[in-house]
């Protein structure tokens, strides 16, 4: 997205035809591997903005994600919530129901931020993306990425201390060893540069 704010116009009309004659959305992320079990499934606040710095925002959009994807029979196995952006490692047994959920969980949290910050027609949410996940390898390297991602992007020092993370949970159902032994077997390194090794 950001990139594409710096292409001449001939550029940016060249890049939505190539997007268009594959197949993609002109602007969004395209959504091309549609029947896997697990998904990483990442949404970021519109131009990144800080929109959860309040932890009442990230509790507050963390319970309308786990309200719906229950809701819609989905369950997820890991998350972090994070000032400007979420992921999620979800079990989907219905892909097309993604679509939906995202759209009542960020339009509801869309209207109560704007109101609360009184402004109107605010845009909060950028599209959201998703990663199915191709290996045991791929998903336990996404669990410790996506516990790890408050520390990669200097929010705290250790996973540990972000309370809208999965990995309390963890730790308090599998233990400590259990994690450490995780991070260790499956370590995120370069996670995300070379996407389809895993």
């Amino acid at each position: 997205m950001y990139e594409y704010r710096n292409l001449t116009p001939q550029q940016r009309k060249e890049l939505v035809q190539q997007r268009l004659c594959l197949g993609f959305p002109a602007h969004s992320p395209p959504h091309l591997i549609r029947d896997e079990n697990f998904y990483l499934l990442t949404a970021a606040c519109y131009e990144h903005e800080h929109h959860m710095e309040l932890q009442s925002r990230r509790q507050q959009l963390l319970n309308k994600i786990f309200e719906q994807f229950i809701l819609n029979g989905l369950e997820i196995s890991a998350w972090s919530i994070l000032p400007n952006h979420y992921h999620l490692l979800v079990y989907v047994s219905n892909f097309d129901l993604l679509s939906n959920i995202f759209r009542l969980v960020h339009g509801s949290t869309s209207y109560q931020w704007n109101k609360e910050d009184k402004v109107r027609n605010r845009k909060v949410w950028y599209s959201y993306s998703d990663r199915a996940i191709r290996s045991e390898r791929h998903y336990y390297t996404t669990l410790n990425y996506i516990h790890y991602n408050a520390v990669k992007h200097d929010w705290v020092k250790s996973p540990y201390e972000w309370s809208e993370c999965s990995v309390s949970w963890y730790l308090e159902n599998y233990g400590r060893q259990w994690l450490r032994d995780c991070w260790v077997n499956y370590p995120v390194k370069d996670f995300g540069v070379a996407w389809d090794n895993f």
